[in-house]
């Protein structure tokens, strides 16, 4: 074969590869939330392993229009995105550190992340890990030297500072679980 007989590669995708990518943003949006780059790199990814000779410039473009179209049927709101999964993360004993964190890897701005976690209450959340690994007043063993230790450190890489860890460990029972039930709203 004849190097001059091939066609230079085309910069635009085909109509084809749009309809592909259109689709596969409706199938996307649908099984679950995405963010802007989480959307963009997955419709990326797939392009590159469905269609064969690909060029970046294409692969660019069908992501940036599966974005676009996202947007322009309201199924992209990195705000929304960000939002909810703070008060998923709250209600799984989360920090605010540890949501922002996962959010930032996620592709949200940081002033998207920003404004998302602003109401979120680490106490809270802190109070809810303790419950769910029997921690602080939900302990069920009495407290030893190492025990003591290994809590802290579970608060300190979850995110929660010395301060939260230490006022949930002088809680009693009752007062944990009061706490717990006025913050019900998340």
């Amino acid at each position: 074969m004849d190097l001059d007989d091939e066609t230079p590669q085309s910069d635009a995708p085909t109509p084809r590869m749009l309809s592909w990518a259109r689709n596969s943003t409706i199938y996307r949006i649908n099984r679950r939330m995405h963010t802007e780059k989480q959307l963009f790199d997955a419709i990326a990814r797939k392009a590159r392993q469905k269609f064969e000779d690909i060029g970046e410039v294409q692969v660019r473009t069908l992501a940036e229009f599966a974005v676009k179209f996202a947007y322009d049927n309201k199924a992209l709101d990195d705000a929304a995105f960000a939002e909810m999964s703070t008060r998923s993360g709250m209600r799984g004993g989360r920090s605010r550190r540890a949501i922002a964190q996962k959010l930032s890897q996620k592709g949200v701005a940081s002033g998207t992340v920003a404004a998302a976690i602003a109401e979120a209450d680490d106490f809270h959340a802190a109070l809810i890990l303790a419950r769910k690994r029997a921690f602080g007043p939900f302990r069920k063993s009495e407290l030893d030297e190492k025990r003591k230790a290994k809590e802290f450190s579970a608060f300190a890489r979850a995110g929660f500072s010395f301060d939260i860890g230490k006022k949930i460990f002088d809680m009693s029972l009752d007062e944990a679980e009061e706490a717990l039930d006025a913050d019900h709203h998340l």
